[in-house]
């Protein structure tokens, strides 16, 4: 039995004529008729009297409407539903993000306006550094992550860059030698003890500001290294040392902590949005095209220096 079929039938037993019924769908009488003769053949019983001036329901026929007549708009409603979940408007999504990039305008930027325009998405956010973030993504916890890329991501994560913002130094308030400036010669830092997170842990913010250094003119003095983000901020509060950080962390407003753009040295360190080749979500499809939609909006606001 197919679904003409039965839209058929409920146009008739609507208008109790195969003309107006066949008017209504747009197509001829003379089709009209054989398809519910077809019908009638296959369920085996007769579901109209013919009658001068129309058709009338038989018993059997009034039964069988009373069943079948919430199904076109069931199918409706299963097609809108279907297509839908087609366009990654519905289902669920689980997002892994760095420490450092919730603070970053773009990122929140990125996340409301997903979940603005697709509210019926169940979304779960888990934080964790860069490789924890490549490791769920290989697993497959996460659809998607919000991290900082670099060469050794494996071939099969895909990377779309997001956002680009300065390398800044955060020192203690108590030993800023510049408190009067807004940037400050890195080299004047160089006996500071540099706080950084592992490497094994966060390889692209940890090598850039390695080589900031280096290219500033020395070779920093690493203090006691910090797992995440905040607590490499909290180090710095409690003059454990200075750190090189995304901009973006001067929203924390940490007590006794001073940010300082580098004079001279004009660096950029990247977040980019995440995500395996063979992920076949359309919800996490959507996200990943919003992404890249205002990235572009971003850099179009944006100078863009040269990054290392």
């Amino acid at each position: 039995m197919e679904l003409r079929h039965i839209r058929y039938f409920l146009a008739v037993a609507e208008e109790g004529n195969f003309t107006r019924a066949a008017e209504k769908i747009g197509i001829a009488q003379p089709p009209l008729s054989q398809q519910i003769r077809d019908l009638e053949k296959e369920i085996g019983f007769q579901l109209f009297h013919r009658i001068p001036h129309g058709a009338e329901l038989t018993t059997a026929g009034e039964v069988f409407r009373e069943r079948v007549l919430a199904i076109p708009a069931k199918v409706n409603e299963a097609t809108e539903v279907a297509r839908r979940a087609a366009r990654g408007e519905i289902g669920s999504l689980n997002l892994g993000f760095t420490g450092a990039s919730l603070l970053n305008p773009i990122v929140s930027r990125l996340i409301r306006t997903f979940r603005r325009d697709h509210p019926d998405v169940t979304f779960k956010l888990e934080e964790g550094n860069s490789v924890e973030l490549r490791d769920d993504l290989l697993n497959g916890t996460l659809d998607i992550a919000i991290l900082r890329p670099n060469v050794n991501d494996p071939g099969s994560i895909l990377t779309y860059p997001l956002s680009s913002e300065a390398l800044i130094a955060a020192i203690p308030k108590s030993r800023d030698p510049q408190p009067d400036c807004d940037e400050i010669d890195l080299l004047s830092l160089k006996n500071e003890p540099l706080v950084l997170t592992p490497r094994t842990i966060g390889l692209s913010l940890h090598d850039t500001a390695i080589a900031t250094c280096r290219r500033a003119g020395f070779e920093p003095i690493l203090g006691q290294p910090a797992p995440q983000i905040t607590s490499i901020m909290a180090m710095v509060s409690a003059e454990q040392g200075i750190s090189l950080v995304p901009e973006c962390m001067r929203q924390l407003g940490l007590d006794n902590v001073s940010y300082k753009q580098l004079r001279t040295l004009d660096i950029k360190v990247s977040i980019a949005t995440a995500i395996l080749k063979d992920n076949s979500s359309p919800t996490a499809a959507a996200f990943v095209a919003l992404s890249r939609k205002i990235s572009r909006v971003g850099k179009s606001e944006a100078k863009h220096p040269d990054e290392i």
